[in-house]
């Protein structure tokens, strides 16, 4: 995610909603880089010394490992840092810390500012890896000053549901690596836990029955297999409800206004829910196509795909009916490939949405090819 490890005297900013896993990401990685020999320092301005522990032991010896002080008061854990000189720091959180010599709130933007500026300071100085954890708002934005975005040299965003078990991480800015990159996690009983094969666990869990398709899509630069659920029902609202769970709502609009207008298939009169299994949540274009498939699945009551896997998809939505290239289409059939999905519908074989539902929708009993053999 960092591009190859954290750089010396570097600042990162670690973001996300309450309870989402930040400290438990951070306790997990200090105790890591205590065991392999480096200083680290868990400076924490939430919870105290007997509550950090309590986190220390469900992860672990190495987390145990990690010296930790609970205080608010930035001059008193610069102090700590002068005395201590380790390798690397996390803040947990930024705007719980504050600076005596300036007015306002801790967590007021000025605060927020003066406290980042001096970390800063101390961290190019003494060559102190830093990781500032942040909150967000309710929309889900990192909070505190734009300045805090522009002033650190990573910013990370960790995503996800609190009642769902995956993670996201993704890289919104990086100095010294690619932004292209995402990392997904579990939360167990032990803590967070890389999961270095989503794919295999939405595709196991992926059900055959009308207004499912599974979803090639990009998390970065890894192909992830996740799948897209649709549920249509009539209803005498005026308007009718459009639920969307992972995707955006007005992409969610658009392709059904598409599908209305090119492909024949109304949806007007009906309550429509999407969702992306898993707590996953994916904004690329490349996923119109999956939810268009899925919502003219789920209107008809067909059930799609071939022999006892389901149908995989992916491609953009045009305005005009047209489905137009996404980025990395081998890597996307690939994947596909590799988990059994030998029934793809995509840009090159289905060059408009019309052309796709029907390749979806008919019924292998008719013995007509209806769609790619990745």
């Amino acid at each position: 995610m960092l591009g190859g490890g954290l750089v010396p005297g570097s600042l990162v900013l670690l973001g996300g909603a309450p309870g989402i896993g930040k400290s438990t990401l951070t306790a997990a990685a200090l105790g890591k880089l205590a065991a392999a020999g480096h200083g680290v320092l868990y400076v924490s301005g939430e919870e105290s010394a007997a509550q950090v522990k309590l986190r220390a032991e469900r992860l672990g010896p190495d987390a145990l490992r990690v010296p930790m002080v609970a205080e608010t008061d930035l001059d008193a854990v610069i102090a700590v840092l002068d005395a201590e000189r380790p390798d690397v720091c996390v803040i947990d959180s930024v705007q719980t810390l504050y600076s005596p010599d300036l007015g306002g709130a801790p967590g007021s933007v000025g605060q927020v500012r003066e406290v980042a500026g001096r970390l800063m300071r101390i961290a190019k100085e003494r060559d102190i890896a830093t990781v500032l954890v942040g909150h967000v708002t309710k929309e889900g934005s990192l909070a505190g000053p734009r300045v805090l975005e522009h002033l650190v040299d990573c910013v990370l965003q960790f995503e996800g549901e609190r009642e769902r078990t995956y993670r996201t991480l993704r890289a919104l800015k990086n100095r010294f690596g690619s932004t292209n990159e995402a990392g997904v996690f579990e939360m167990r009983d032990s803590g967070l836990e890389e999961v270095e094969d989503a794919s295999a666990r939405f595709v196991a869990e992926a059900t055959r029955a009308p207004g499912s398709v599974v979803l090639c899509a990009m998390e970065g630069t890894r192909p992830l297999l996740v799948e897209v659920q649709a549920l249509v029902a009539p209803t005498d609202l005026v308007p009718a409800r459009r639920v969307a769970n992972g995707i955006d709502r007005n992409r969610l609009a658009l392709v059904i206004a598409v599908l209305a207008r090119h492909a024949g298939i109304s949806l007007g009169s009906s309550d429509v829910f999407v969702s992306l299994a898993g707590g996953v949540r994916c904004d690329e274009p490349g996923a119109d196509l999956a939810i268009a498939l899925a919502l003219a699945s789920a209107q008809k009551g067909v059930e799609v795909g071939g022999g006892d896997k389901p149908l995989a998809a992916f491609g953009e939505v045009g305005l005009t009916g047209e489905l137009r290239y996404v980025g990395h289409p081998e890597r996307r059939l690939a994947e596909a490939r590799k988990f059994g999905l030998r029934s793809v519908v995509e840009p090159d074989v289905a060059p408009t949405l019309r052309d796709a539902v029907r390749r979806a929708l008919i019924s292998p009993a008719s013995g007509e090819k209806t769609e790619r053999v990745a």
